[in-house]
């Protein structure tokens, strides 16, 4: 049977389904499309947040390093790697940071210098816990005295203070005293 248009019932039920499967296709792919939107990464962080690891953990550090320093031998490759992952966090790129500081931890895995450049890492993607857990590997790992010493206690107390815990970020600025390990006046 056909009706004034030509087309048979099977013919319109056809469409109507084809017209419904349509309809719901691009449901779907309006949903997809949020959904990929929801999960883009997030921006960069404002200017001031990428200078607290500068600001909080390695100007300070510096400035107190006049005395006894302690740095690891590293290997070549841990060198390049190191070097780039410092020119990627420079430029914002902190995942790419992390990628390159990962793959050097796979070749010295217990190098202070990388845990602790992974663990500044962390802090500016506001990652807090990687960021202690880190600090405490590299202070675990490390000399107990020097630069490397004062930014793992400034990065365990930045990162107890984001995480909410104000009397272990108050203990670990104590500590951070007991890293500077100067000559004595007379000599």
């Amino acid at each position: 049977m056909t009706d004034h248009s030509g087309k048979s019932g099977l013919a319109k039920r056809t469409d109507k389904h084809s017209a419904s499967l349509l309809s719901l296709g691009l449901t779907l792919a309006l949903a997809l499309l949020l959904s990929a939107c929801a999960s883009a990464p997030t921006p960069p962080a404002p200017v001031e947040d990428r200078t607290e690891v500068e600001r909080e953990i390695r100007e300070p550090a510096e400035d107190d390093s006049e005395g006894v320093q302690v740095f690891p031998l590293q290997n070549p490759a841990v060198k390049t790697l190191l070097a780039q992952a410092g020119e990627a966090e420079t430029s914002g790129n902190y995942d790419e940071a992390s990628v390159l500081l990962e793959r050097a931890l796979r070749i010295q895995p217990h190098d202070p210098e990388l845990l602790q450049q992974m663990a500044e890492v962390q802090v500016r993607k506001r990652d807090y816990q990687q960021a202690l857990n880190f600090a405490v590997r590299s202070y675990d790992a490390g000399p107990r005295v020097g630069e490397i010493c004062a930014r793992n206690w400034r990065t365990i107390g930045l990162a107890r203070e984001h995480l909410g815990d104000a009397d272990g970020a108050r203990e670990a600025e104590s500590r951070v005293g007991q890293c500077m390990n100067t000559r004595p006046q007379r000599y």
